[in-house]
């Protein structure tokens, strides 16, 4: 076979080791600065080489069968990813999480690099998998599994995209005071924040919130919540999100009715900002990029239209 034209986007991510050289400008700093913590530094290299091996070892076989493009995480966010290109993530879940949601209908072909170490709910392949099935991509002959995404839009027509989840509220541990409309019904909240979760993220922030709310439930005798909230993989690509209002506060002007419930593509979420600063809303973790939801703007939380599409 001769090599492609397609362009392959290799999305790669800093190393702990690398963060910490980067702070501390040498190996022999950095070293320092964990030994004498009490750490073992050593950890910190073996998972750097093996990261980079992996790496290494994919980008070699990825050069001779199509043209190849490198991009760290950090850039992924402002990246315009081509229409026809195939997308290679070799890193943790979160690294696929934060990629796919960048992405437009483009295949995505995730890479553990560690399979020792990390787990990998969303990293089928290994580094020696890289070839043929990069080689099926290439021929037409792959299978995906669809992840479906939350989307919330403000009325100023700024938006984001979440692969697990969204959380809106503030920045700090003050309240956070809004109006939530499900539906027909609405209500003025105070509470520790939304979490919205996708099918993919229903294992992740939502499940320990549910827990949690069956474990105090328990301990003050009422018949425990369980888990009503289905998970795995056959529910990545439902076309349901959760919704789940963190320690909601009951009071003379502030609702506990509207509290756990579904989004759909029939009835979407509203959320109406109270909080003069630090409201925020943002996704999968990442506090950073956010969009910021302070008094008087609404935020629609839907079921956006573009699915992930992860090689299978």
């Amino acid at each position: 076979m001769s090599r492609s034209e397609r362009k392959v986007i290799v999305i790669t991510r800093q190393t702990r080791a690398d963060e910490l050289i980067r702070r501390f400008n040498t190996l022999a700093q950095a070293e320092f600065y964990v030994t004498s913590r009490g750490g073992d530094f050593s950890d910190y290299q073996e998972e750097s080489v093996r990261y980079k091996a992996a790496v290494a070892a994919s980008c070699q076989v990825i050069e001779n069968l199509a043209r190849m493009q490198r991009l760290d995480r950090e850039y992924v966010p402002a990246y315009i990813f081509g229409p026809d290109d195939i997308v290679v993530v070799i890193g943790q879940d979160g690294l696929v999480a934060n990629t796919v949601k960048y992405l437009h209908g483009q295949p995505l072909i995730a890479v553990n690099p560690d399979p020792a170490r990390y787990d990998g709910v969303l990293l089928p392949f290994v580094a020696a998998d890289v070839k043929p099935v990069l080689l099926a991509v290439l021929a037409g002959r792959f299978s995906v599994t669809e992840v479906t995404m939350a989307q919330a839009s403000l009325g100023d027509g700024q938006s984001m995209l979440a692969v697990n989840d969204f959380f809106i509220g503030r920045t700090t541990h003050v309240s956070a005071r809004y109006s939530l409309q499900v539906g027909k019904m609405a209500e003025n909240q105070s509470s520790s924040g939304i979490i919205v979760s996708t099918g993919l993220g229903r294992t992740g922030w939502l499940k320990s919130v549910v827990t949690g709310a069956s474990a105090v439930a328990a301990a003050l005798g009422a018949d425990p919540v369980g888990d009503p909230i289905p998970s795995g993989s056959s529910q990545w690509g439902s076309d349901t999100l959760y919704y789940s209002v963190r320690e909601p506060f009951p009071s003379r002007v502030t609702g506990t009715s509207l509290v756990f419930g579904q989004v759909s593509k029939a009835q979407t979420l509203q959320v109406t900002s109270q909080m003069p600063e630090n409201g925020v809303i943002f996704s999968d973790g990442v506090e950073d990029d956010f969009l910021r939801f302070t008094s008087g703007v609404t935020a629609r939380i839907s079921i956006a239209g573009d699915k992930g599409q992860l090689v299978t």
